[in-house]
C-alpha cells in the first residue's frame, strides 16, 4: 500500500467518520417528527449511512471489492426502481418487505462468521453469543416480515391462521430448539448441521408466530420486526466489532420498540396479546344484515350541503382513503370549504391504514398542512361542537363498541369519539366490517348517514355539488 493513501485506513480517521455518521443519524431522526421536516431528515440520515459505509469500506482487510461493488450494484438496480414506483397504499407492504431483508442479511453474515471461524472455534464467547443471537433473531424477523407482506398485499388471507391452543405450544418447541442449537455451539459443539437447525427452526417461528396474528395487529407487527431486526444488526455489529452496525442498529431497535408500546397502547393490547395472535378478521366477515339493522344512506348532493352550511367538519382519514388515492380529491374539497369559512381538520388515530403514520403521509402527498392534521387525543375534544364528521373508509378505530361493549373483540382500544359530532357521513363501498371483523355499531346510529361507493368518486361527487352550491 503506497504511503499516499495509508492515513485512508488510520483508524482514529475511520472512528472520526462514524463520529460523523452517527450523528448524522441522530439529527436525521430528529427531523422525521414532522412532515415538513422529514425528507429533509431522511437526506441527512441517509448521508449518515454514506459515510458509515465508507468508514467501513476503509477498515483494513476489507474484502473483495469487485464483489461488494456488484452487491451494491444489484441493491441499487432492485431498490431505488421498487421505492420510486410503489403505491402509497403498498408503503407498508414494502416497508415489511425491505424490513426483512435486513433481518435476512444478518442471520446470513452470522452463518457465514460460524463457517469462517469453524464454529466461533477461537473467537471469545460473547463473539459467538452475540452472532447466534443475530441468526434467530434475525431469521425470526426475515420470515415473520415476508408473512406480514404476504398478509397486507392479500396474497395470504389477513384472517388469523394457526393451531388454536396448540400454537403457542409449537413456537415455545421451536423457540427451545434453537436457543438449544445455539448453547450446543457455544459450547463447542462446530458441527454446522448444527448451525442449520438453529436457522431452519428459527425460520419456522417467524412463519408461526405473524400467521396466527391477524390484519388488525398488522401495524405493530411491522414495528416489532423493524425492532427485532435493528437488535440483530446490533448484536452482530457487537460480534464484528463494527461500529457502524452496532450504532445503527441500537437506534432502530430503540425507535422500533417505542413505536411498537405507543401502536399497542393506542389499541389497548399488550405485546404478548398481540403475539398471541387470533385477533384481526382481515376484512373477511360477512356483511351485516340489513333485515335485522338498517341505515340511513344519503346522496352526495345531500351531503355536501350538511358540509357547505357547517361551522366545522372533521375529516376522518382510513385505509379507504388510501386504496382510492382519494387524497387529493380530499383536499380539494377541504379547500371549497374554507373558502366558505367551514373549518377542516383532519383526525388521525395511531393505527388508522397498515402501519404508523400511514394517513399523515398521505395527506402530506395531498399538500394538506399539517397543523390541520390532528391526533386522536387532540381532535376528541373537537367532536362535540364537530357539526359534520366525514368517515372515509375508517372502521375500527371509530366503532362506539370500543367503549361501550364488553363482548367485542376491540372492547377497550382507545377511538376517535365521532359518535359525538351533531352529524356523521360515512363513505364506504360496502357494509362489510374492517380488519377486527367486527360490525360498526357507528353506522346505525340515527344520526350517521351513508355514501356507498368509491371514496375518491364520492368525494369528487361531494366536491361537485359543492361548486353548484
Amino acid at each position: 500500500m503506497s504511503q499516499g493513501v495509508s492515513w485512508l485506513h488510520d483508524p482514529a480517521l475511520i472512528q472520526s467518520l462514524y463520529i460523523v455518521a452517527f450523528s448524522l443519524f441522530i439529527y436525521g431522526l430528529m427531523g422525521l417528527t414532522g412532515p415538513k421536516t422529514a425528507v429533509r431528515g431522511n437526506l441527512i440520515a441517509a448521508a449518515g449511512m454514506a459515510v458509515a459505509v465508507g468508514a467501513t469500506l476503509l477498515t483494513p482487510g476489507m474484502g473483495n471489492w469487485w464483489l461488494i461493488l456488484l452487491g451494491v450494484a444489484i441493491g441499487t438496480a432492485v431498490g431505488i426502481p421498487a421505492a420510486r414506483r410503489v403505491k402509497m397504499t403498498a408503503m407498508p407492504q414494502m416497508v415489511a418487505l425491505f424490513n426483512g431483508v435486513g433481518g435476512g442479511a444478518v442471520a446470513l453474515i452470522a452463518w457465514v462468521e460460524f463457517r469462517t471461524t469453524h464454529g466461533y472455534a477461537e473467537e471469545p464467547r460473547y463473539v459467538a453469543i452475540a452472532s447466534l443471537f443475530s441468526a434467530v433473531v434475525g431469521s425470526v424477523s426475515f420470515w415473520g416480515s415476508n408473512i406480514a407482506f404476504g398478509k397486507l398485499q392479500e396474497i395470504l388471507p389477513g384472517r388469523p391462521i394457526g393451531l388454536g391452543r396448540l400454537q403457542q405450544p409449537l413456537n415455545l418447541v421451536l423457540l427451545l430448539i434453537a436457543v438449544g442449537c445455539a448453547v450446543a455451539i457455544v459450547a463447542g459443539g462446530d458441527a454446522e448441521l448444527l448451525m442449520i437447525v438453529l436457522l431452519l427452526s428459527s425460520a419456522v417461528l417467524g412463519v408461526t408466530v405473524v400467521l396466527p396474528i391477524g390484519g388488525a395487529d398488522m401495524p405493530v407487527v411491522i414495528s416489532l420486526l423493524n425492532a427485532f431486526t435493528g437488535l440483530s444488526a446490533a448484536a452482530m455489529g457487537l460480534a464484528l466489532d463494527n461500529t457502524a452496525l452496532i450504532v445503527a442498529g441500537m437506534i432502530v431497535g430503540a425507535s422500533g420498540s417505542i413505536l411498537t408500546n405507543l401502536m399497542a397502547k393506542a389499541m389497548n393490547r399488550s405485546i404478548p396479546a398481540i403475539v398471541a395472535g387470533g385477533f384481526g378478521g382481515g376484512g373477511t366477515a360477512a356483511a351485516v344484515d340489513a333485515g335485522d339493522r338498517s341505515v340511513r344512506q344519503t346522496s352526495a348532493a345531500d351531503a355536501a350541503i350538511q358540509m357547505a352550511y357547517a361551522k366545522q367538519v372533521v375529516v376522518v382519514p382510513g385505509y379507504g382513503m388510501a386504496v382510492a388515492q382519494a387524497q387529493h380529491a380530499v383536499a380539494e374539497m377541504a379547500e371549497l370549504l374554507e373558502a366558505r369559512g367551514v373549518s377542516v381538520l383532519y383526525a388521525i388515530h395511531p393505527v388508522a391504514g397498515r402501519m404508523p403514520g400511514h394517513m399523515n403521509v398521505l395527506l402530506a402527498e395531498a399538500d394538506v398542512p399539517f397543523e390541520h392534521q390532528k391526533e386522536m387525543d387532540d381532535v376528541n375534544g373537537e367532536f362535540p361542537r364537530t357539526d359534520v364528521a366525514l368517515v372515509i373508509g375508517a372502521n375500527d378505530v371509530t366503532n362506539p363498541a370500543a367503549r361501550t361493549d364488553p363482548a367485542s373483540p376491540i372492547y377497550g382500544m382507545p377511538i376517535l369519539n365521532v359518535d359525538a359530532s351533531r352529524s356523521v357521513i360515512v363513505l364506504k363501498r360496502s357494509m362489510n366490517p374492517g380488519f377486527a371483523g367486527v360490525d360498526n355499531a357507528l353506522y346505525f346510529d340515527p344520526k350517521t348517514s351513508m355514501l356507498f361507493g368509491d371514496a375518491k368518486s364520492s368525494v369528487s361527487e361531494l366536491t361537485a355539488e359543492l361548486k353548484t352550491l
